[in-house]
């Protein structure tokens, strides 16, 4: 997938780096220096993937990640927060807010690279998956429907089936829906029935 980045940072030079640094692999790069015209942006672009300074003005890296979550527009993101702190409480206050990963400042080019190659390989399966469940759901909304015109015989009613032998409409309507049958004898067969059988046991007297 063509992937577009958005990066979030109030320091200019570290933007530009990481535009230049993105920009050589190929990726579509979007900016902005703090988080809430970051979030204004996402919600005009919908980047695939944001680079978010966690110290920012106006909003910082992890309000503007909680947001993200927030809205179903936004929320498939993939969010890699960018921190000068390594402490474990940091870290977890990052991916509590909804972060997928996270660099710490000073980055390695190479680790940034490999960092956000995984995030898009992580968006790519979930957009097959969605592709996927999407068929699936296609699928189950075709499958076992009765379409088309029925051949049924005039006199006996038996349908002829995709094997072009004939056979009664229930059994066909079972292969080729969900609807299932009860069977039971409504009032004018029963009154028919009872008939017969009375006709039936006068004539053997």
């Amino acid at each position: 997938m063509s992937a577009r980045i958005l990066v979030v940072d109030d320091v200019d030079v570290n933007v530009k780096v990481l535009e230049a640094k993105l920009t050589s692999e190929y990726f579509n790069v979007l900016s902005a220096n703090d988080g809430l015209t970051a979030l204004k942006l996402a919600q005009v672009e919908h980047p695939d993937l944001i680079l978010l300074d966690v110290m920012m003005p106006r909003m910082d890296g992890l309000e503007l990640c909680r947001r993200i979550r927030q809205k179903p527009a936004l929320a498939h993101m993939y969010v890699v927060l960018l921190t000068g702190r390594d402490d474990r409480k940091d870290v977890v206050a990052g991916l509590d807010a909804g972060a997928d990963d996270y660099i710490v400042k000073p980055f390695d080019p190479d680790e940034l690279r490999a960092r956000v190659q995984v995030g898009i390989r992580v968006l790519t399966l979930q957009e097959k998956l969605a592709d996927r469940v999407a068929e699936l759901q296609d699928a189950l909304t075709n499958v076992k429907r009765l379409q088309g015109l029925l051949p049924i015989c005039s006199y006996c009613k038996r349908i002829r089936g995709d094997d072009q032998y004939w056979q009664q409409v229930d059994s066909y309507i079972v292969e080729h829906s969900d609807a299932q049958f009860t069977h039971g004898i409504c009032p004018p067969c029963s009154q028919k029935l009872m008939a017969e059988i009375e006709e039936e046991r006068i004539r053997r007297q």
